[in-house]
Formats: C-alpha cells, sequence, structure tokens
C-alpha cells in the first residue's frame, strides 16, 4: 500500500512542478493555491510512505516520478524540445527507480 501513496505522492509532485509554471513567480491566485495544496498534499503523503519505506529509496522514486512527469509534461504542454539524449536519460532514471524497487525484494 505505502508503495502506491508513494506513487501518488510523486504524481503530485508532477502537479505542483507543472503547477509553478502556471503561477507566475505565485503572482497568480488560484494557480498558486492549487500549487501550494499539491505541494503540502505531495510531502505529507511522501512522509506517510517513508513510514515503512526507507528514506533512500522512496526519495528517490518520489523525485524520480516527479522529473519524469515534468520533462513529459514540458514536452506535451509546453512544447518544450525532446532529444534523443533526454529520452536515454529518462530511461536511465526509469531503470533507476526500478532497480531501486527490486532491491526491496527479500
Amino acid at each position: 500500500m505505502n508503495w502506491l501513496i508513494l506513487i501518488f505522492a510523486g504524481l503530485l509532485e508532477v502537479g505542483w512542478a507543472v503547477g509553478l509554471k502556471y503561477t507566475e513567480g505565485f503572482t497568480k491566485p488560484i494557480p498558486t493555491a492549487l500549487t501550494v495544496a499539491a505541494m503540502v498534499a505531495s510531502l505529507y503523503l511522501l512522509s506517510v510512505a517513508m513510514r515503512t519505506l526507507p528514506l533512500g529509496v522512496a526519495y528517490a522514486v518520489w523525485v524520480g516520478i516527479g522529473m519524469i512527469g515534468a520533462v513529459i509534461l514540458g514536452v506535451v504542454i509546453f512544447q518544450e524540445s525532446i532529444t534523443m539524449l533526454k529520452v536515454l536519460s529518462l530511461a536511465l532514471i526509469v531503470a533507476g527507480i526500478v532497480g531501486l524497487k527490486w532491491s526491496m525484494v527479500e
């Protein structure tokens, strides 16, 4: 269950990372409120997942989900460039997350 909580926390991290773009330096009230709410919820869920998951693994997975999601949404929503190096780098992040998950198998 804590892995699902961690994944949801990571997805909320993607939401607040993208939300930061819409806050325009925290000058837009509604995007700012939504972004701050996503930040708080994401950190809370991360802390819940860390009750049973190791710190290093949980934090790395959380950040990895956030990075991958932010890059993908940056390309899709904001038309940021995508290169083979970016794709390869994302694949390495995914491999690292999978490796950390497998490291938990006893």
